[in-house]
This record gives C-alpha cells, sequence and structure tokens, in this order.
C-alpha cells in the first residue's frame, strides 16, 4: 500500500495510508472520517480486499470459510457502510465491490471464495436499487490480474498478460460521472466482457398435474434462454409467476430483455 500510496504522490496526486483492517467496522468508520476531513468529501470507494483459503470443500475448515467470508463480504459491507452517508449526504457517490468468476461460474477449491465473491454481487443488486435516489451508482468488477492471490496458478507468460493495470479502464469506466449501475464487468488482459443473472420465461404447470414429474420432464423448457430477462429487481420473480398462474394482471416491467 505504500508504494502505491508513492506512485500517486509521484505523479502529482496526493494518498494517505491507513493500516485498519476492513473486518474492523470501527477502523472503516475513521478512514472515512479522516478522508472526509481531508479532503472534504468522498466520491469513491472499491471493495478490493481479498484473501484466499482454497481447499477441496470436504477439507475446508469452518475457520478458512469464515475467514474469507469475513474479509470479502463482511470487509466490503463495513467500507460501504462507512462510505454511504457522506455520499448520500452529497447526493453523489460511486461504490465498486469485487466480485470474480470463481463466483459467477464456479472453481474447483473455492467454494468459500466463490461464495463471498456471489455474495458481493447480490448486495450490489440491493444497493444499486436503494442508492438511486441519491446518485449512488453500485457495480462489480471481476478482474483477471497477475496479483499476489494469482501468483503460482498461472504460467509465466500468462501472468505477464494479466498485468493490473489492463485492468484500471474498466474500474475508471464505473466510477465516472456517467457510469452505470449494476453492471457485472470482467476485465482482463485488456479485453472486457459482461455478466449477467437472468430468468428464462420457464413454464406454467397446470392444477391436476403431478407437479414434481412434470417438472422433472420439462426442465429443458424451463431452462431455454429464448426471451430470457434481466430483472429489474427481485419482485420480477412474483411479477412473472403471478402472471403465468392467471393471478396478476401483466404489470409493467422494469426488466431488460436478451436475445
Amino acid at each position: 500500500m505504500a508504494q502505491v500510496a508513492e506512485e500517486i504522490r509521484r505523479r502529482g496526486g496526493e494518498a494517505i495510508v491507513d493500516g485498519g483492517s476492513v473486518t474492523d467496522a470501527a477502523a472503516m468508520e475513521a478512514l472515512v472520517a479522516h478522508a472526509v476531513e481531508r479532503w472534504g468529501r468522498l466520491d469513491i470507494l472499491v471493495n478490493n480486499a481479498g484473501i484466499l483459503r482454497d481447499r477441496s470443500f470436504p477439507k475446508m475448515t469452518l475457520d478458512d470459510f469464515r475467514a474469507v467470508f469475513e474479509v470479502h463480504v463482511m470487509g466490503a459491507v463495513n467500507c460501504t457502510k462507512a462510505a454511504r452517508e457522506p455520499m448520500r449526504s452529497q447526493k453523489h457517490g460511486r461504490i465498486v465491490l469485487t466480485t470474480s468468476s470463481s463466483g459467477l461460474y464456479g472453481n474447483f477449491g473455492r467454494a468459500n471464495y466463490g461464495a463471498a465473491k456471489m455474495a458481493l454481487v447480490g448486495l450490489m443488486q440491493t444497493l444499486a436499487l436503494e442508492g438511486a435516489r441519491h446518485d449512488i451508482r453500485v457495480n462489480c468488477l471481476a478482474p483477471s490480474a497477475a496479483t499476489g492471490m494469482t501468483a503460482g496458478v498461472l504460467p509465466p507468460e500468462a501472468l505477464a498478460g494479466l498485468a493490473p493495470e489492463k485492468v484500471s479502464p474498466g474500474l475508471l469506466a464505473l466510477v465516472g460521472d456517467d457510469a452505470p449501475t449494476r453492471m457485472i464487468l470482467l476485465a482482463g488482459a485488456g479485453s472486457f466482457e459482461a455478466a449477467h443473472v437472468t430468468m428464462t420465461r420457464g413454464v406454467f404447470i397446470e392444477e391436476g398435474e403431478d407437479a414434481a414429474l412434470a417438472v422433472q420432464r420439462r426442465l429443458g423448457e424451463v431452462a431455454a434462454r429464448k426471451g430470457e430477462v434481466v430483472p429489474g429487481s427481485g419482485w420480477e420473480q412474483y411479477r412473472l409467476e403471478l402472471s403465468k398462474a392467471g393471478l396478476a394482471g401483466q404489470s409493467q416491467s422494469t426488466t431488460t430483455e436478451t436475445t
């Protein structure tokens, strides 16, 4: 961290280093207060703290599971909780939560890490909805980068192509004045992609059918992706299912339809 701060200063910026742990809520409150006192406001928060405790799930201790959650999830919660009030009062803020392909798609030996990283996607979804009226935009970044956490995992030539600075343009796109909100941006080696949590159209099982057997037989239809949507909120599931059951009229939807 000291090296990063020194590089910022070398380039004409200003930085402070704080040794507090993200797992300490009081320390994060103090850090935010220090930043606001120093610079007058807080506009951007990037939650990037992380640790690994890799092991296959049967061999993983509960302490290692909790430790990863405490840093990745509660660490992000502590920092975001501290930063939200100054952002709310100034009606402007940009928050980035660092997710991972291990959470979005799974990786062997990383049940703790993957679960924590997917939890951050759920946190992002709700924080973005709650922050909209205060122009607090919240996104997730899933980086592929050569860091201390990836050393020894990939061959040297691959790590050389995964320089962290190749992720930085994606991060900057998520924190600018015209930043999106509720986006899951993947970035690595100069490439950028987006991930979506979607909902298919599914099927409706008529009364009188053996529902369990019908679902089992029609799982292919349930999973069919034609007409799937990106829900605007969790209520979209309720609306869709009630509509298909004929228990509610077709409501105004805030979903984004995919191809």
